[in-house]
């Protein structure tokens, strides 16, 4: 039976062995299979179709086992990363349907930033903490073809040692276009002038009867999957995204999720999984009855868990999409399975254009008491997760925490990759 939102929410008070035998037979034992392996490869089809597709206590058992899993990999940190988003312009000729960001050229509140902005908010984020940008934007026609690495020049000069994050998969081929370049040469242009990571969006879902409907002037699913796998090749790692609860099935998220593993086995380029709830309100694909009204609470729940299940042993971070979420649902998602926070963004607008209402910006004070109101280890991380910082409250002149007990659980536990860096340090805003 399908469950309500009320009882769907208390599932964190739920153990294994307490939902594990009014789950099904079948799910259970898939299940209790990848616990016991910590891989979701040794799952076949038909239980990752089951398991996208499960209600009920089978739901349940699936979020529980989510949680328990995460815990074994991951530990009890949920790290986050200080970064500002920089969206250089609004205007953009690809017509997606489920956009409400883009403008055309001429509408009056269209705007595209200068190279000389996009230093300026560069060295204003490094000045309040940032160690990340994160750099997107429209699509505009006849931008100068070599303008995606002037960008990046432009952030360099003004922030030598800031990460960018920059450019979909949908604006590298758009470059390639500009430039005549190889796909190849053009990536390798990129890092050369200071691209360190590149997001895995512009994904939506990889079908290409589906992006047809959502855009279809976007890139395909094959051209999506040949930038990503390239820039790995390049030595650019990209974080890997799906977008849910719009016209795409559970069957889309598993065989999406199954592509992810295919080239994390082959390339090892994926830095985190991001789940991507639509924001409907604002946009032509829910106006002209193309698309349901957004993701159920099951459904924001199941696929956070259900990415911890399938790509166990392969992508070790599942990541929650705040500005997508309000507060009380990112907190469940992260006891789904997720373990990172994203970025504090500063200057979110795409979600919000479409109608999110989580804000523009968290701050690392914000995510710390969130993190610790559900008893788990806050941690400001670098992109790449290879270094976190632990951010503990001060309790009478020393660090303390809640979850002090679990500790070291989640240091040795979570976060064991070669070369790996944990400091600890005190949070002062918490004295």
């Amino acid at each position: 039976m399908a469950w309500q939102a009320a009882e769907l929410e208390q599932f964190p008070a739920l153990t294994w062995d307490l939902i594990a035998p009014q789950a099904s037979v079948a799910i259970r034992g898939a299940l209790e299979r990848v616990l016991e392996k910590q891989d979701g490869a040794w799952l076949t089809d038909e239980e990752r179709y089951a398991l996208a597709n499960c209600d009920g206590a089978d739901l349940l058992a699936l979020l529980v086992a989510a949680d328990t899993l995460r815990r074994d990999l991951v530990g009890n940190i949920v790290s986050y990363v200080v970064n500002r988003n920089i969206n250089f312009t609004n205007i953009c000729f690809v017509g997606c349907k489920f956009c409400a960001f883009s403008r055309g050229p001429r509408e009056a509140d269209s705007y595209f930033h200068s190279l000389e902005d996009m230093g300026r908010k560069a060295k204003e984020a490094w000045e309040l903490g940032a160690t990340e940008v994160c750099i997107q934007g429209g699509l505009p026609r006849d931008l100068p073809p070599f303008y995606y690495r002037d960008i990046l020049r432009a952030v360099k000069n003004a922030t030598p040692d800031m990460h960018i994050h920059a450019f979909s998969p949908m604006e590298i081929v758009y470059g390639v276009e500009l430039t005549g370049m190889t796909l190849r040469d053009y990536l390798m242009m990129l890092r050369d002038n200071g691209l360190d990571t590149l997001p895995g969006t512009a994904a939506e879902i990889l079908d290409d009867e589906v992006r047809h409907v959502l855009s279809r002037n976007k890139l395909s699913s094959t051209q999506w999957q040949e930038v990503i796998r390239t820039a790995h090749a390049c030595g650019i790692p990209s974080t890997s995204t799906l977008m849910y609860g719009h016209r795409e099935t559970p069957d889309h998220w598993v065989r999406q999720l199954s592509l992810f593993r295919q080239i994390q086995t082959e390339t090892g380029g994926f830095t985190e999984f991001v789940p991507l709830g639509f924001v409907h309100q604002n946009t032509l694909l829910f106006q002209q009855g193309l698309a349901r009204t957004g993701p159920t609470l099951a459904e924001h729940l199941k696929i956070h868990a259900l990415a911890r299940i399938l790509l166990a042993g392969s992508i070790r971070n599942i990541q929650v999409s705040w500005v997508k979420l309000d507060r009380k649902l990112s907190q469940l998602c992260l006891r789904a399975g997720a373990n990172d926070y994203g970025g504090t963004l500063m200057e979110e607008s795409i979600s919000r254009e479409a109608g999110a209402t989580a804000g523009e910006y968290t701050s690392p004070e914000d995510f710390q008491a969130l993190i610790l109101e559900i008893g788990r280890i806050p941690a400001e991380r670098n992109t790449k997760y290879s270094r976190i910082k632990i951010k503990l409250p001060v309790v009478e002149g020393r660090a303390s925490s809640p979850v002090q007990a679990e500790r070291s659980s989640a240091l040795a536990g979570g976060h064991g990759n070669p070369g790996f860096a944990i400091e600890r340090t005190q949070a002062p805003e918490f004295a």
